[in-house]
Protein backbone atom coordinates (compact mmCIF):
# COMPACT_ATOMS: atom_id res chain seq x y z
CA UNK A 1 0.00 0.00 0.00
CA UNK A 2 2.87 2.34 0.75
CA UNK A 3 4.27 1.65 -2.71
CA UNK A 4 0.96 2.85 -4.15
CA UNK A 5 1.30 6.16 -2.31
CA UNK A 6 4.88 6.54 -3.56
CA UNK A 7 3.68 5.97 -7.13
CA UNK A 8 0.88 8.52 -6.71
CA UNK A 9 3.30 11.05 -5.21
CA UNK A 10 5.76 10.54 -8.07
CA UNK A 11 2.97 10.91 -10.63
CA UNK A 12 1.74 14.14 -9.07
CA UNK A 13 5.29 15.52 -8.90
CA UNK A 14 5.74 14.73 -12.59
CA UNK A 15 2.48 16.48 -13.44
CA UNK A 16 3.50 19.54 -11.39
CA UNK A 17 6.83 19.77 -13.19
CA UNK A 18 5.06 19.37 -16.53
CA UNK A 19 2.68 22.24 -15.73
CA UNK A 20 5.55 24.47 -14.58
CA UNK A 21 7.48 23.88 -17.81
CA UNK A 22 4.36 24.53 -19.88
CA UNK A 23 3.77 27.74 -17.92
CA UNK A 24 7.32 28.94 -18.55
CA UNK A 25 6.95 28.26 -22.28
CA UNK A 26 3.65 30.17 -22.33
CA UNK A 27 5.20 33.13 -20.51
CA UNK A 28 8.07 33.26 -23.02
CA UNK A 29 5.52 33.03 -25.84
CA UNK A 30 3.50 35.87 -24.34
CA UNK A 31 6.59 38.08 -24.33
CA UNK A 32 7.25 37.27 -27.99
CA UNK A 33 3.65 38.10 -28.96
CA UNK A 34 4.21 41.70 -27.99
CA UNK A 35 6.91 42.29 -30.60
CA UNK A 36 5.94 40.83 -33.99
CA UNK A 37 3.02 39.42 -35.95
CA UNK A 38 5.03 36.42 -37.13
CA UNK A 39 5.63 35.39 -33.55
CA UNK A 40 1.92 35.80 -32.87
CA UNK A 41 1.10 33.10 -35.43
CA UNK A 42 3.97 30.97 -34.22
CA UNK A 43 2.89 31.27 -30.60
CA UNK A 44 -0.74 30.47 -31.36
CA UNK A 45 0.38 27.29 -33.12
CA UNK A 46 2.72 26.46 -30.23
CA UNK A 47 -0.09 27.05 -27.75
CA UNK A 48 -2.36 24.62 -29.58
CA UNK A 49 0.41 22.01 -29.66
CA UNK A 50 1.12 22.48 -25.94
CA UNK A 51 -2.54 22.11 -25.04
CA UNK A 52 -2.83 18.98 -27.16
CA UNK A 53 0.30 17.56 -25.51
CA UNK A 54 -1.11 18.35 -22.06
CA UNK A 55 -4.28 16.41 -22.86
CA UNK A 56 -2.31 13.42 -24.15
CA UNK A 57 -0.06 13.54 -21.08
CA UNK A 58 -3.04 13.78 -18.73
CA UNK A 59 -4.73 10.84 -20.46
CA UNK A 60 -1.58 8.75 -20.22
CA UNK A 61 -1.02 9.55 -16.53
CA UNK A 62 -4.66 8.82 -15.71
CA UNK A 63 -4.44 5.46 -17.48
CA UNK A 64 -1.14 4.69 -15.72
CA UNK A 65 -2.58 5.60 -12.31
CA UNK A 66 -5.65 3.42 -12.96
CA UNK A 67 -3.38 0.53 -13.91
CA UNK A 68 -1.24 0.97 -10.78
CA UNK A 69 -4.27 1.08 -8.50
CA UNK A 70 -5.69 -2.04 -10.15
CA UNK A 71 -2.35 -3.79 -9.78
CA UNK A 72 -2.09 -2.96 -6.07
CA UNK A 73 -5.69 -3.85 -5.31
CA UNK A 74 -5.56 -6.97 -7.55
CA UNK A 75 -8.67 -6.01 -9.54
Amino acid sequence: MQNLFKQIKRTLNGAIIHFIVSGVILVMAAVLIVWTDFFLRLVIGLLVIIIAYMFFYLAYKTWWLKREIAKHLKL
